[in-house]
């Protein structure tokens, strides 16, 4: 039955390779940050209404959030699709020198066109699936955005868009082929501002209150704070508004972005309650005031055994990409120009004998190890909000040469590369067949049911951030609309 599925999802796929293609590289070309992704939306749901799926918009109060659905009754099969990019990565697609389309614009930086794509290919493989063999079941293309720091899925959570789900699927572009049996670190995303009083510097300083001062103090104190907190934790900042350039006026207003991660949403919880401790007392020591408001946050990843397996079978199962000379050499020209602490990194991470094959041969032809025990990934995604409400499976395929970094222009470099491509229909094939076998067998859905109610211990999902929460209110008029790059001729 494996064998069977593969060669009609492979068929499929590949039948439509260009379409999926063509799909990815238009998102790269409008490269749209978190919640400002309207042109990246609408054209998925586009394609997902010409492909038979009815489309949901403005689900969960997200302007750029969407859910396309087919079939009908159960199980219900869910693919959760991204397609946000990242602030100031601009880079010319195929150049493996730092040469930005327009300096300082947006960027796909984290392959999240790749992804967003890649998914569909999976959804379009599953709806035809259905078709052809009238079978029971729906699945649908959840259009999550704002996976960087916004968290779109979490709201999707909060707002019960997956409490009818059986099981979800997912995947991210990377350097390895290999199914994520992983845990994630869990955070918050929360804006600090302080209010001050302006004053004369030299000639009245004694009634001024500094809020720059509260910020620098703020992040003093957090920064002592870091010797007291859990190794796994981590805490970032970034200060966003000075109060102005002029140093003879006591600035009134500052602000500061705080990022606190912990293995766990209850860790980061009893974290930030220290923080804001903090903050509080930067306010008291400058006699300023003090306001706060969440920008995002996400639940850490539950992973799980059983859907990962399966997973597993049909990434190992499935053709992997060839690779031309010419592929072969952009990848080697990438590799040479990354920085040699990410490649001492990537070797810790795979160890010699695979960092020496890659090296010489910079794209993976080889399915990783299923990996025995769980390891925490130390960086954070919204899919874990989604993974507390239904099992969910991952896998990563090879898109990017050897030690690529991620969040860096490299990677925005190879977004639209054939080889990216290669690896973006793998992934759309293994999401596709994984989700194929959960429909026709109910055995490994309860199996993966049964398996997340033993990893929650008892523990029900409760969303990282207040109910009052919101995602901004933007229209497509008020978003700075992407701004990279090349624009891709959209034809779906």
């Amino acid at each position: 039955m494996s064998e069977k599925i593969i060669e009609e999802v492979t068929a499929y796929i590949e039948g439509k390779r260009d379409l999926f293609i063509n799909v990815s590289d238009s998102i790269w070309g409008y490269a749209e940050t978190r919640f400002e992704e309207f042109e990246s939306a609408a054209l998925l749901c586009k394609a997902l209404e010409q492909e038979g799926f009815s489309v949901a918009r403005d689900v969960a109060g997200l302007a750029t959030g969407f859910i396309g659905s087919f079939g009908d009754g159960s199980p219900v099969i869910a693919i959760l699709g991204e397609f946000d990019a990242l602030a100031s990565l601009s880079q010319q697609a195929g150049a493996a020198v730092f040469d930005p389309v327009v300096p300082g614009a947006n960027g796909h930086g984290c392959g999240h066109n790749l992804l967003g794509a890649g998914s569909l290919a999976a959804a379009f493989a599953v709806k035809d699936y259905l078709q052809e063999h009238k079978i029971s079941g729906t699945v649908r293309y959840y259009g999550c955005p704002a996976e960087e720091s916004g968290s779109g899925k979490a709201f999707m959570a909060r707002a019960g868009l997956f409490q009818d789900v059986d099981v979800a699927f997912c995947w991210h572009p990377a350097t390895m082929n290999v199914v994520m049996h992983m845990s994630s670190l869990a955070n918050l995303h929360v804006h600090f501002k302080f209010a001050g009083r302006s004053a004369h510097a030299a000639a009245a300083p004694h009634l001024g209150r500094s809020a720059l001062d509260a910020v620098e103090l703020m992040n003093v104190g957090v920064n002592y704070l870091r010797e007291h907190m859990i190794s796994d934790a981590r805490i970032h900042y970034a200060v966003t508004n000075t109060g102005g350039f002029a140093p003879n006026v006591v600035q009134a207003e500052a602000e500061v972005n705080y990022l606190v991660r912990a293995p766990r949403s209850s860790q980061v919880a009893e974290l930030f309650e220290r923080v804001l401790d903090v903050a509080r007392g930067a306010a008291l020591m400058t006699g300023t005031e003090m306001s706060y408001h969440y920008e995002g946050g996400a639940s850490n990843l539950i992973p799980n055994a059983a859907l990962e397996g399966k997973m597993h079978e049909f990434l190992s199962g499935l053709e992997l990409p060839v690779y031309t000379e010419d592929e072969l050499a952009f990848a080697r020209e990438i590799f040479a120009v990354i920085p040699e602490e990410d490649k001492t990194s990537a070797s810790r991470q795979n160890g010699k004998a695979v960092h020496d094959m890659l090296s010489a041969r910079p794209l993976a032809s080889f399915v990783a190890p299923l990996m025995e025990s769980m390891r925490i990934m130390p960086a954070s995604t919204d899919v874990g909000d989604v993974s507390w409400n239904v099992p969910t499976a991952q896998c990563v395929t090879a898109t990017w040469a050897y030690a690529t970094p991620v969040h860096a222009w490299q990677t925005v470099a190879q977004g639209k590369s054939s080889y990216a491509h290669k690896g973006m229909l793998l992934a759309g094939k293994v999401m596709a067949c994984t989700a194929i076998a959960a429909l026709l067998d109910p055995a490994l859905i309860k199996l993966a049911k049964a398996e997340l109610a033993e990893r929650l211990e008892g523990e029900s999902y409760v969303s990282p951030f207040p109910d009052d929460v919101m995602p901004p209110n933007l229209s497509f008029s008020q978003s700075a609309g992407g701004a990279s790059t090349e624009q891709t001729p959209v034809n779906v």
